[in-house]
């Protein structure tokens, strides 16, 4: 027998912990909230995509249990049916609940392509990439759907050039003042998709400031309202500005209920992990943005993003809704003691 002991294959890494921690309480939050969506929706073909994402849902809370308990991790406690009032009436029209799963599904193929290039276990890795399969079959059925419903919003066109050109100077001070050169694709892309996803914060919070019980979590939903209607609306100023289309919102396939299908811990939990996935893709979209006042734009969009992202923290902290993630050993404490 060697020196040193086989390394245990159910170990895990901190970044495996924390890739499956954290898909743990996004997975169970989203079977409270497909749960309720299949009580109110009425269109069939939405209604299949809502049972295959509940499906998917369920089929990860089972294989994280497993790989968790397997290396003697606590599960978290996540999200359960005392977190949702599946007889709330409709507050969502049907067409937001396909943009809903649209946005969501986005986030998590977004995490999985993540968790696959943060672990190491080859079955933990299969795992996320069949994560990231089964996401890659539902995006494309909501996309499908989607580009048949009215609202639709599809990312704006552009002329395919004649020959290839080079940038004749970096432009970044003379477009703070002055003429503007037109927008590069990846800048359109970007404003666009962020337009969007800023645009659904917006709306959810919207519905959520109607049925939230408690008074700080009704106006942490209004200030994000507020913040978050701004910010959409300085992305449609900038594609508006090369006479580009902007995305479809939302606010109107919201109705007028004011009783809650959900606790206001996982309405906050949902808005803070909205907002923090809000900063990622402000933060990638600035590595590719060439224009100052863009890059001023998302700037400002990025700390509006912090602050509604320390308001949640706080709030959740308050009220004892944020579960902890597993954390290194407190040496410092053990060494007082």
């Amino acid at each position: 027998m060697g020196i040193f002991k086989q390394k245990s294959t159910n170990k895990l890494t901190a970044a495996e912990v924390s890739a499956l921690w954290l898909q743990y309480m996004g997975d169970s939050m989203a079977i409270c909230v497909y749960k309720y969506f299949l009580k109110i929706v009425e269109n069939n073909e939405i209604k299949s995509i809502l049972e295959f994402s509940l499906q998917l849902a369920e089929g990860h809370i089972t294989k994280i249990t497993a790989f968790l308990k397997s290396a003697n991790y606590q599960v978290p406690i996540g999200f359960t049916e005392n977190d949702v009032n599946v007889n709330a009436p409709r507050l969502f029209s049907d067409q937001f609940l396909l943009f809903y799963s649209y946005i969501m599904t986005i986030h998590g193929l977004t995490a999985y392509s993540l968790a696959v290039t943060n672990t190491e276990r080859e079955d933990i890795q299969n795992y996320f990439f069949k994560c990231t399969e089964e996401s890659k079959e539902l995006f494309q059925k909501i996309v499908k759907l989607a580009k048949s419903e009215p609202k639709y919003s599809s990312v704006p066109s552009i002329p395919s050039p004649h020959w290839a050109e080079f940038m004749e100077t970096p432009g970044f001070i003379s477009n703070l003042i002055g003429d503007k050169r037109p927008l590069n694709s990846s800048e359109i892309s970007t404003l666009f998709f962020n337009s969007t996803k800023t645009g659904f914060i917006r709306s959810l919070s919207l519905a959520f400031s109607q049925v939230a019980i408690h008074e700080d979590v009704r106006n942490f939903m209004l200030k994000n309202v507020k913040l978050a209607g701004k910010d959409a609306e300085s992305f449609d100023a900038i594609l508006q500005e090369d006479h580009l289309p902007i995305p479809e919102k939302w606010d109107s396939e919201i109705t007028d209920s004011t009783v809650s299908p959900f606790s206001d811990k996982l309405i906050m939990f949902h808005a803070g992990f909205l907002v923090n996935a809000a900063l990622t893709y402000y933060g990638a979209s600035l590595g590719s943005s060439f224009r100052s006042d863009i890059l001023v734009n998302y700037t400002k969009v990025f700390t509006h993003a912090l602050e509604a992202g320390a308001i949640s923290y706080n709030i959740m902290v308050k009220h004892g809704w944020l579960e902890k993630q597993p954390e290194a050993i407190d040496r410092n404490h053990l060494m007082k003691d």
